[in-house]
């Protein structure tokens, strides 16, 4: 006989274990005062869990909304569990598990664009943060608003029914001017270098297409002068939840849990203090409020998403299939303490960065057993990580006159091991926004130098540096060394 659970819920929370930690606030007199974008698992890790503990504080007016811009299956997995998930942080000495309560209700914008666009222009709603990944800010090679892109030219031309989040902001900030409610602040919480100078950009930039094509008046100009958008740094490290995960927590729980996340006990939060409309505490439950993020970014992207990527792409050259494996490889390792001593000196000295523990806490982080983070997961997008995680940086030590060999290797390593993918790696074993142009690229196998040029162009990589050529050459001959003998070649020239 097959044992039902429940599943997760209001109704089933006091059944959870003794020490599960799950909402004591009252849910139903939570007021929904952001609206996120993206509610993916790293949300649901990271600024949901924050909010949680807000909420549980009594500040009961920063519930959270949670906007699907694509899928359903995060709403189809929460909606019967009242939006409750478990969040499960794990270590190498053991798992603690939290359910969290702070998204109240879920919206799927491709069924609805009129529902999320009410929840955008709720008065209460004071605050709009997203993580819809690099490659959904739609962004051109060089940079600016990519205006070629079917969507923007969908929302270019149907403003009232959007698919992207510049459409779904413009559009509630137009509504909002119109029907004299106070702008929100956007929040962006994704790796983007200087993300919310940059997304109040791309977001003017959009603003001021529409006006143009339209007809519309000044709600570029709005944008530009009356709204506040806020640079964010976030780190945690989210690995995608597998079904022996869920089957875990069901027995631990003794119910049914659709969608659990899987994270770190490390999180921080970094963020330009400037809500003019008001915020949660965050400050209290451990989120550094500042004045200027950009020294945390440029840390972060540099050290730990720069060595992500190599640990990501060498992991998958080398037959790593998890970060823990991949780093505990002892030339993995060599390599990523050389490629943080190039890295390092490219961050602000002035800044009170301390680089010596965020490495150290970085290693330590890298080598957790417990939570079996992919680096195919890892690997995904990588024409739109590897500009700020890794070519910053090149460009930066080129400019100084030092050494950068190990940054240009994983460059090397990214289109190594896009050209794997279906003969030593699964043809699907990671994607990118750009992989039917570099499959066609690829598979004609030109000299290697021919191939990165190719690539650089393709992906925009570098822009018009002029510099640019010394880059591909150095990538060129990492690439070379790969396509001989894998990452063994690679390590060797490097005296590794």
């Amino acid at each position: 006989m097959v044992m039902t659970r429940s599943h997760l819920s209001n109704s089933t929370l006091q059944t959870l274990p003794a020490g599960t930690r799950f909402p004591a606030y009252d849910r139903g007199k939570v007021i929904p005062g952001i609206v996120h974008l993206g509610v993916g698992a790293f949300h649901r890790a990271h600024q949901a869990a924050y909010v949680d503990e807000c909420l549980a504080a009594g500040e009961t007016e920063w519930g959270i909304t949670g906007v699907s811009l694509r899928s359903p299956d995060t709403r189809d997995a929460l909606a019967p569990q009242d939006g409750l998930y478990t969040l499960a942080i794990r270590s190498s000495g053991g798992e603690q598990l939290r359910v969290i309560g702070s998204i109240g209700s879920m919206l799927v914008a491709p069924e609805d664009p009129g529902a999320v666009l009410a929840a955008l222009t709720d008065p209460h709603t004071r605050i709009v943060t997203l993580t819809i990944t690099e490659k959904a800010y739609l962004r051109a090679a060089g940079g600016g608003l990519d205006t070629a892109h079917p969507d923007i030219v969908h929302d270019l031309a149907n403003p009232q029914m959007p698919r992207t989040a510049h459409g779904f902001l413009t559009e509630a900030l137009a509504r909002r001017r119109a029907a004299g409610t106070a702008t929100f602040t956007v929040l962006c919480c994704d790796n983007l270098p200087a993300n919310g100078a940059t997304l109040h950009r791309l977001l003017t930039e959009f603003a001021a297409l529409r006006d143009a094509t339209a007809g519309s008046i000044g709600i570029a100009n709005h944008i530009a002068d009356q709204v506040a958008f806020a640079s964010s740094m976030v780190d945690r490290i989210v690995p995608a939840t597998t079904d022996a995960d869920r089957a875990r927590i069901a027995t631990e729980l003794g119910v049914e849990d659709a969608w659990p996340v899987m994270t770190e006990p490390f999180c921080q939060w970094v963020i330009e203090d400037d809500f003019p409309g008001g915020r949660p505490a965050w400050e209290k439950f451990g989120v550094t409020m500042v004045r200027d993020v950009g020294p945390f970014e440029d840390m972060k992207l540099r050290l730990l998403n720069g060595a992500h990527s190599g640990i990501a792409y060498l992991g998958l050259l080398s037959g790593h299939a998890t970060v823990d494996r991949a780093f505990a490889d002892p030339a993995i390792r060599q390599f990523v303490d050389a490629l943080w001593q190039e890295a390092i000196p490219t961050l602000p000295e002035d800044a009170g960065l301390d680089t010596s523990a965020y490495t150290a806490e970085l290693a330590e982080r890298f080598s957790n057993t417990a939570l079996a983070h992919r680096t195919a997961q890892i690997a995904n997008d990588g024409s739109q990580k590897l500009p700020q995680r890794i070519i910053a940086s090149a460009i930066e030590c080129l400019e100084a006159g030092t050494e950068f060999v190990h940054l240009t290797l994983v460059v090397a390593a990214w289109i190594a091991a896009c050209a794997a993918r279906g003969k030593t790696l699964p043809e699907n074993h990671f994607t990118d926004p750009l992989d039917a142009a570099l499959t066609a690229l690829l598979s004609q196998e030109l000299p290697a130098n021919e191939t990165v040029t190719a690539v650089f162009d393709l992906a925009g990589f570098a822009g018009d540096h002029a510099e640019r050529q010394t880059l591909i050459e150095l990538v060129a001959v990492h690439l070379v060394h790969l396509r001989r003998d894998g990452p063994t070649l690679a390590f060797a020239a490097l005296g590794i």
